[in-house]
C-alpha cells in the first residue's frame, strides 16, 4: 500500500480513491482517474498485481492438468507440447497465464486436484487423461470453476470437452483394411486406463461388426508406449493358426519393433503384415516402407480446448459462443506403403 499512499499523498486524494482509479472503478470521474494515471507514471508506480488479483477474487491463470510417467517424459514426440503450444497462444490473447501442473502417475490425481481447487489458485482448468469414471470432473462440477476436459468420460454431465474423434480414426482405418481384402485384423490399446482406450477398442468392436466380422479378443494386445513391444507383438499374431493379416496401432511407435521383427523373419511390412498407425509421429516417420497414419494438429487442439473455456469465464465468454461445448475433433488419412491386401492366398 505504500505506492497507494505516496500517490494519495502527492494528489490530496484519499487511498482509496487512487485504488478505485488504478482498477478502473467506474465510480471515479474521468479527470480523477487520468490524475491518478499522470502521476502512477511520472512516479513510477508499479501495482502489485498478486493483491490486486486477491482482491478481484482472479488469479489471470488458467490450469492444465497432465500426468506423467516415465515413457512419456522421455519419449522423443511428447503429445501435449504441441497441445500447450495451442492453449498458450489462445489464453496469453486474453491476458491469462497458462500453469501447466504435472501431476506424477504414482499421486493420486483427485487429491493433486483438489489442493489447487481449494486454494482458488487458478480461474479456470482443463485436466487431461480422463478416465471412464473419473472423480475430478465431480469435484471440478461442485467448485464452480470454469473447466474443460481433453477426453470424454461417463462421470458427471453437460460439462464441455474436446477429444479425438477416434471413432472415425477407426472406421477409416477398418474400412480400408477390409477393402484391401483382410478379414482377420487385429488392434493395439492402450494398456493404462485412460479411457481412450476404452473408446478406441469399442470403435475396433463396432467397426468389425459393420462388416459382419466376428470380434476375437485374442486379437487386441494392450501395449505400452515402447517400440519393444512390436517384437512380441509380431509372434503372437502370427505364430496362430488363423494368423491376423493387418493389424491396427494406437501407439505408432510400436511400429518401429514391428519392423525390426518382421525383417528379423524375412518378412515385409505392408505385404506380409499391413499396418496402419494411429497418429503419425516424428518417431515413425523415416520408416520404409512408410507407415500409413493420421495426421492431426496438436496445436489446433490445444486453441480449441483453450476456446471452450473461455466460453465459460465470466471475463471473457462475451467474446465466445456460450454454452456447453462437446467436440470430436477429426484426423485425416495420410497413406503410405505399410498397408496393402494380404499376402497371395491368406485371407
Amino acid at each position: 500500500m505504500r505506492g497507494i499512499a505516496r500517490l494519495a499523498r502527492e494528489l490530496g486524494v484519499s487511498t482509496a480513491t487512487v485504488s478505485r482509479a488504478l482498477n478502473g472503478n467506474p465510480n471515479v470521474n474521468k479527470a480523477t482517474r487520468e490524475k491518478v494515471l499522470e502521476a502512477a507514471q511520472r512516479l513510477g508506480y508499479a501495482a502489485n498485481q498478486a493483491a490486486r488479483s486477491l482482491a478481484q477474487g482472479v488469479t489471470h491463470s488458467v490450469g492444465f492438468m497432465i500426468e506423467l510417467d516415465h515413457e512419456s517424459t522421455t519419449s522423443t514426440d511428447y503429445f501435449f507440447m504441441g497441445v500447450v503450444e495451442g492453449m498458450q497462444a489462445v489464453l496469453a490473447a486474453h491476458g491469462l497465464d497458462l500453469l501447466v501442473l504435472p501431476c506424477a502417475k504414482s499421486q493420486d490425481n483427485f487429491t493433486f486436484l483438489q489442493r489447487f481447487v481449494s486454494r482458488g489458485a487458478v480461474d479456470g482448468m482443463i485436466l487431461a487423461e480422463t478416465r471412464r469414471i473419473d472423480r475430478r470432473i465431480e469435484l471440478m462440477q461442485s467448485s464452480g470453476i470454469p473447466f474443460v476436459t481433453l477426453g470424454r468420460s461417463d462421470s458427471g454431465g453437460g460439462y464441455s470437452w474436446i477429444d479425438l474423434d477416434f471413432e472415425g480414426v477407426m472406421a477409416t482405418a477398418v474400412d480400408r483394411l477390409v477393402g484391401q481384402g483382410h478379414r482377420r485384423i487385429a488392434v493395439t490399446v492402450p494398456s493404462n486406463d485412460a479411457n481412450y482406450g476404452t473408446i478406441f477398442a469399442q470403435a475396433y468392436q463396432d467397426s468389425l461388426a459393420r462388416h459382419g466380422l466376428a470380434f476375437d479378443e485374442e486379437l487386441v494386445f494392450p501395449t505400452r508406449r515402447r517400440e519393444d513391444d512390436g517384437g512380441s507383438l509380431v509372434d503372437g499374431l502370427l505364430d496362430r493358426p488363423d494368423p491376423a493379416t493387418a493389424i491396427i496401432l494406437f501407439y505408432e511407435v510400436t511400429a518401429i519393433g514391428i519392423y525390426r521383427r518382421l525383417a528379423e523373419r524375412g518378412l515385409t511390412p505392408g505385404r506380409d503384415l499391413s499396418i496402419i498407425g494411429f497418429r503419425g509421429e516424428e518417431s515413425v516417420r523415416f520408416l520404409a516402407p512408410q507407415v500409413t497414419c493420421f495426421h492431426m494438429s496438436l496445436p489446433d487442439l490445444g486453441t480449441a480446448a483453450a476456446r471452450a473455456l473461455l466460453a465459460q469465464m465470466p471475463l471473457t465468454a462475451p467474446a465466445f459462443s456460450s454454452g456447453v461445448l462437446q467436440r470430436r475433433v477429426p484426423l485425416s488419412l495420410v497413406p503410405g506403403e505399410s498397408d496393402g491386401p494380404p499376402a497371395s492366398g491368406v485371407r
